[in-house]
């Protein structure tokens, strides 16, 4: 019997795993038709296309799991085929580093959305942590004029309010939080007001919900429920066809990573607590999607509603920027 889920176009804006066949199972598990697969938060240039190939080698080792995407005709292609499509994602913009010429270097990898920032400040702009948030640099606004040329999506969910504000005006393509929480539910520097996510959406942008706990009110012990709770707080400020998913998935990963993510520059001052970080209930793995629609069902959804926010939305919103 096919159930809706299996029927739909399943779409992760933000997934950061240890990535291997263990977790590419998992999303075929769980019926997870396409995600933002992170290669990138600290890292240079070099480090960064070193990832790349190491994704390349991934894709021909596992290709009865996975695919490269580099089109949304990618994406739904991979729901046909019965495999998951990878968008190559970044955290951040170091990978750039000072070279605009890098930006459609990695476009023409397959790398498909990129994050302003990461927490602090860069040489584009600056992050929810950073103390001073001096809004988008001048080199900045060109970064953003070059991946809106090439069509690379802005990502702004670690990114300062004054510099998130600022991309939303200077971008000339739809921008998006790829996986944020709302600060009406809990106030987090990195949840985002009502008045942040109203103002995104007014500008043709996109809100990926994540579910990672620290950001939710019920912290560790959450549930699904409250996480389609916690989407539907977002629908009701910016509408459903603006809205998706993103969960931040960490699977496979220790504290070590999580420590490296955590200081700036991978290294230096600690930002926040280290967290212990249980995801909700119902949603402990990449394999458990299928809770998720069927919360959404609980929660008394109509089938369009799930199929926009399950994944219909992201590829609407990737068509237009790629």
């Amino acid at each position: 019997m096919t159930t809706l889920h299996d029927d739909l176009t399943v779409f992760d804006g933000l997934i950061i795993s240890d990535w291997g066949r263990p977790v590419f199972e998992a999303m075929r598990a769980g019926g997870l038709t396409g995600a933002n697969c992170t290669c990138s938060v600290w890292e240079n240039f070099r480090d960064t296309m070193l990832e790349i190939g190491r994704w390349n080698g991934m894709f021909r080792d596992h290709a009865d799991l996975i695919v490269k995407a580099r089109t949304v005709a990618d994406i739904r292609q991979a729901k046909a085929d019965g495999r998951t499509a990878v968008v190559l994602g970044f955290q951040n913009t170091s990978a750039f580093e000072d070279r605009l010429e890098f930006i459609e270097l990695f476009k023409e990898q397959g790398v498909g959305i990129v994050q302003m920032t990461y927490n602090t400040r860069n040489l584009v702009g600056s992050g929810c942590y950073e103390t001073v948030d001096g809004g988008l640099s001048d080199f900045g606004h060109e970064v953003v004029a070059e991946m809106n040329r090439v069509g690379i999506l802005c990502d702004l969910s670690h990114v300062g309010p004054k510099t998130s504000e600022d991309v939303i005006r200077a971008s000339k393509r739809p921008v998006a939080y790829s996986h944020c929480l709302p600060a009406g539910l809990k106030a987090h520097p990195r949840n985002k007001s009502d008045e942040q996510l109203r103002f995104i959406a007014e500008a043709d942008g996109f809100v990926g919900v994540t579910m990672f706990p620290p950001f939710l009110a019920a912290g560790n012990g959450a549930t699904v429920d409250d996480y389609v709770a916690a989407i539907d707080y977002i629908v009701n400020l910016v509408g459903e066809e603006r809205t998706g998913f993103g969960t931040d998935f960490t699977m496979g990963y220790g504290a070590k990573f999580f420590e490296y993510l955590n200081r700036d520059k991978g290294y230096a001052r600690q930002l926040t607590d280290i967290w212990e970080v249980e995801f909700p209930d119902g949603l402990g793995s990449v394999a458990d999607f299928p809770n998720l629609t069927a919360a959404m069902e609980r929660a008394g959804w109509s089938e369009t509603k799930i199929r926009r926010i399950m994944g219909e939305n992201w590829l609407s919103l990737l068509d237009r920027v790629w």
